[in-house]
């Protein structure tokens, strides 16, 4: 007679904690269930304390969930704080899937770690962060164009910056423009996840310290992604810029997005600046503009086409027309078709380039003077592998 099956080990998961970290990352029963692999009956009974999940059951729900394994076990429910610098994620749509609130969230938690981590390493390094000017900040009833020229002095940020740059070398200047941001004391942060959802870049606003988060597009559209974001800095307003949706807040977000898309342009493209690049506004705008004055004004400024253009028509080079009816279409088919320049060679240019340069140097200065271990440097930094930490420091700012 052959032996019965071992019976599979049930660790003590407590029930309540089970349903506050599915809660916590907005998950349905449904959605939880298919990152378990199993139905949403088993997850409703897990939570209801009438069965229990495995181990290995309880390993993935923890890795779904973005929560510590032994959490699970917890006999009360840890105390987290909440996600404190919330954007309106109906200024990127309508999200109604669970699972694209889940996904949002976790960039939105990394984000916020990040912040919290840096001013925790200044606290560590006895060093004070920087704190931006009150004049820094603008109200939307503001004109954008006054705000952009104001804003950009304040960084320091020399037209020269955009114009020195040659060939591919104006593909550099995202680098350059992120330093001046960071020097200011807004953290920039890379995240390509962003991407699925539509969304070129969010802001979390708090001082000190606010963030920018910008996807994968190209180098030349981050340099205006980048300036949006911003924008939403000087507006003291949090948000992720993408489609906006119908509901009863998409009135007030599109006033800021059209806010924070006009300063950019005027940041990046400065009317008087443009005029010396091309020639002066015409009286009336033309009915169309050929591709190369529009190639000239974005290699001028280290911006994309698309950009170039959507400026040329806000300063009245060209009709509206033109860009909705002949061009929009052509560059909204070039930027999807972006797969991006691939993965850095080495994991210091990757994780620099994701956690910015302002977050790495105050690990590395941290870690350098002995006040944080290895161990907590690579946990501060979010990797496993510790031989990756001499590769970042070796890498740094090279």
């Amino acid at each position: 007679m052959a032996s019965p099956a071992p019976k599979k080990e049930r660790a003590p998961f407590n029930s309540d904690v089970l349903r506050w970290a599915r809660e916590r990352v907005r998950l349905s029963p449904e959605t939880a269930a298919q990152g378990a692999g199993v139905t949403p009956d088993q997850i409703q009974k897990w939570e209801a304390g009438s069965a229990k999940p495995t181990i290995k059951q309880g390993r993935k729900l923890a890795h779904f969930y973005d929560v510590p394994f032994m959490e699970l076990l917890s006999k009360k429910q840890p105390k987290i704080g909440k996600l404190e610098l919330v954007p309106d994620f109906r200024m990127h749509r309508e999200v109604e899937t669970p699972t694209e609130q889940y996904e949002l969230v976790l960039i939105q938690s990394e984000a916020e770690e990040t912040r919290l981590n840096a001013l925790d390493l200044y606290d560590f390094l006895g060093i004070k962060p920087p704190v931006l000017d009150d004049d820094f900040y603008w109200a939307i009833e503001k004109d954008p164009e006054a705000a952009a020229a104001w804003v950009r002095e304040l960084l320091g940020i020399r037209m020269s910056e955009q114009y020195s740059r040659k060939g591919n070398d104006k593909f550099k200047f995202i680098s350059a423009f992120r330093n001046y941001l960071e020097r200011a004391g807004i953290i920039t942060m890379k995240n390509s996840g962003l991407a699925a959802f539509g969304a070129r870049g969010m802001c979390f606003f708090a001082t000190p310290l606010p963030v920018i988060i910008f996807s994968k597009e190209a180098p030349t559209a981050q340099a205006f992604t980048l300036a949006h974001e911003l924008g939403h800095v000087v507006l003291k307003e949090s948000g992720i810029s993408g489609p906006i949706g119908s509901t009863p807040a998409a009135a007030r977000a599109k006033m800021v997005e059209k806010w924070c898309d006009a300063f950019a342009g005027a940041f990046l493209m400065p009317r008087t600046e443009v005029a010396q690049v091309l020639f002066p506004v015409p009286v009336r705008p033309e009915k169309a503009i050929d591709d190369g004055r529009i190639a000239t004004v974005a290699n001028a400024f280290c911006v994309s086409r698309h950009a170039a253009l959507v400026r040329l028509v806000e300063l009245g080079y060209v009709s509206e027309r033109f860009y909705w009816e002949t061009k929009r279409a052509q560059f909204i088919e070039q930027e999807s078709a972006f797969k991006g320049g691939g993965r850095a060679e080495y994991y210091g240019s990757r994780y620099r380039s994701s956690r910015g340069d302002l977050y790495t140097g105050l690990v590395l200065e941290a870690w350098s003077n002995g006040i944080i271990t290895n161990h907590n440097a690579a946990e501060f930094m979010g990797i496993k592998n510790l031989a990756h930490l001499d590769d970042i420091r070796n890498r740094f700012r090279n």
